[in-house]
């Protein structure tokens, strides 16, 4: 378990989320040493005074989740916000709905806002491309549109959308990224050792809601 704890994003994104829960999921992510949790942008300032200033673990939460079609302005906004309450990553969701209307114009002006808020504040950005919706040609290029954008992570979907996280994908992932760039594998991982072929086909970051131990 030592291993994969540093893997593991431990993550809580529910609609109906609580405080309670982030409450335990925060204490559970202490316990077991986790990288980081991946909460919702409401409870950002809760779970930041929960984790404690001298807090080893990361604390990450989503920006236009799980869509991906807000105004740039709006994207732009809510990583400001949660940036203020205390999050260390922002893990957003792409503009699907330009990318399959073949708007790659408003798709690079958005990755380029979203980057840029995220960098100003020194925080770390987690690009959701959403795998599962996307052509091979769509992914090199988002890829790519995020290397550009010196946006670090690449994401493969939200979990939301009827796409779990696999193997094929990560390794997809892993060839049209820069070598420079992290990928970041997340939705139906239930167990560990589907958590353990994500790593194998070369996942630095598993996002879970399931207790891996």
């Amino acid at each position: 378990m030592t291993d994969l704890a540093r893997f593991i994003e431990y993550t809580i994104l529910k609609p109906d989320t609580t405080l309670a829960e982030v409450r335990q999921l925060c204490e559970k992510a202490v316990q077991h040493n986790f990288a980081a949790v991946c909460i919702p942008p409401l409870y950002v300032r809760d779970a930041h005074r929960l984790l404690g200033e001298d807090r080893k673990i990361r604390l990450a939460t989503v920006v236009s989740f799980p869509m991906g079609y807000s105004a740039i302005a709006a994207k732009s906004e809510e990583i400001r916000r949660a940036i203020d309450d205390g999050a260390d990553d922002v893990d957003t969701v792409v503009n699907i709905a330009a990318i399959r209307t073949g708007n790659w114009t408003h798709v690079e002006h958005d990755i380029d806002a979203i980057a840029r808020a995220t960098h100003m504040r020194g925080r770390t950005m987690k690009l959701i491309l959403e795998c599962g919706l996307l052509t091979a040609d769509d992914i090199k290029r988002l890829c790519d549109m995020a290397h550009e954008a010196r946006i670090s992570w690449v994401k493969t979907g939200t979990g939301f959308h009827g796409y779990p996280a696999t193997p094929e994908m990560v390794r997809q992932l892993r060839a049209a990224a820069h070598p420079s760039m992290k990928v970041k594998a997340a939705g139906g991982i239930r167990d560990i050792a589907t958590a353990q072929s994500l790593i194998a086909a070369g996942a630095d970051s598993i996002g879970t809601s399931a207790l891996l131990i």
